[in-house]
């Protein structure tokens, strides 16, 4: 599969890149797609990737050859991928009714759309609004662990969720987001959250069946749970987003190692702090983003891990602080830098703490080989 598809605007290194650039390593992303393919390949489920991480057609095709099936965060991923020719799409954000024109829209555009709620007053709004037959079929999300939205496997609401839709003809099934694996730590652990997320959610699955209603689709994903469940029964389809990048929030529960990080930000040393030993650079927070996510974890990377120009980790040099356009690179534990091994114009890259806030920063990636040539700029999108 090809990988290099547009070198409209790419500088040919690094070296020749403005700064802040937003770096897309090929091999690490080469091998994180590998990975999940690796380890979901004895399972019989279907893998619909999220996109809300890479917001580019072109990193999606690096993923797979095809049309979809695809997640999606934003209503503007689903118009963007739906005209880059895929039309399989879920849009994993609760419904609401003012919302289902723009998904008839799709929808009446030739897209297989899948909307999902947990709420039976929305389920009567959406079933009054939309009629079986209008390509668009509904999930009932469920929350198996208490992380965010959803509806309990347990709950009544479930069953009068489920007979409303399947009146109108539009239950497609049930999904879950097992977010609370997150704040797992180890393989062990996010396995057996995993357990936790795949039982809840066939629970649920099975309840509506006993009632007597369809649900051919149970659906369940995060990159955690996605890269360490141990046994998928019961289970159709997987979503996963992150792991096509893998982040510092990733590396800090276990999910990878940092130097398997595919993505990168690119910048330039324009001056020092001299009296504390720092190094500032020209990406503050406009190019990694405040994302602080690893300051609860065991290591706090601050604004993220520090790399020189290839990509390979300096020590403990970590993004210290950051202001607008600033960053601050220091030492974790503070002791200052010898300022005379970074000359002004010296080149690093900063691996993120979240991958989708970085990434989302910036209209671009630039995708580089092993030896740091840029062979393509793949362009991103924004918004809503």
């Amino acid at each position: 599969m090809a990988l290099k598809d547009d070198m409209t605007s790419a500088p040919q290194t690094l070296l020749q890149a403005p700064t802040p650039a937003l770096v897309l390593d090929e091999t690490r992303l080469t091998a994180n797609i590998r990975r999940m393919e690796g380890h979901l390949a004895p399972f019989d489920v279907t893998f619909r990737p999220h996109v809300k991480t890479a917001k580019s057609p072109d990193v999606l095709r690096a993923v797979f050859d095809g049309t979809g099936p695809i997640t999606v965060s934003t209503l503007m991923e689903a118009h963007r991928f739906a005209e880059a020719g895929f039309n399989d799409i879920l849009y994993a954000v609760g419904i609401v009714p003012s919302k289902l024109d723009a998904v008839r829209a799709l929808a009446d555009a030739g897209v297989r759309m899948q909307i999902i709620l947990d709420d039976a007053d929305i389920a009567r709004a959406v079933a009054d609004a939309i009629t079986g037959n209008s390509g668009i079929t509904v999930l009932i999300e469920v929350d198996c662990d208490g992380h965010r939205s959803g509806v309990a496997p347990e709950a009544d609401e479930l069953l009068v969720i489920g007979r409303t839709l399947a009146e109108a003809g539009l239950l497609g099934g049930v999904l879950t987001h097992a977010g609370e694996s997150y704040s797992c730590e180890g393989a062990d652990a996010i396995a057996a959250h995993a357990e936790i997320e795949r039982a809840g959610l066939v629970h649920a699955a099975e309840r509506l069946r006993a009632a007597g209603l369809p649900c051919p689709i149970v659906s369940m994903g995060s990159t955690p749970t996605a890269l360490f469940v141990r046994a998928l029964d019961g289970i159709t389809e997987v979503r996963a987003g992150v792991y096509i990048f893998q982040d510092l929030v990733m590396a800090g529960i276990g999910v990878c190692r940092p130097e398997e990080i595919a993505l990168s930000v690119l910048a330039t040393v324009i001056g020092y702090q001299k009296a504390q030993g720092r190094l500032v650079i020209d990406a503050g927070w406009m190019a990694m983003s405040r994302d602080r996510g690893t300051a609860a974890q065991r290591v706090d990377q601050g604004y993220g891990l520090v790399c020189d120009a290839g990509g390979t980790i300096i020590g403990d040099l970590i993004v210290t602080g950051a202001n607008q356009e600033h960053g601050l690179v220091g030492r974790r534990d503070g002791t200052p830098l010898d300022l005379s091994a970074y000359p002004i114009g010296t080149r690093l890259r900063v691996l993120p703490n979240h991958a989708c806030a970085t990434a989302a920063q910036h209209p671009a990636y630039l995708l580089t080989d092993t030896g740091g040539a840029v062979t393509a700029r793949w362009p991103r999108f924004s918004g809503w």
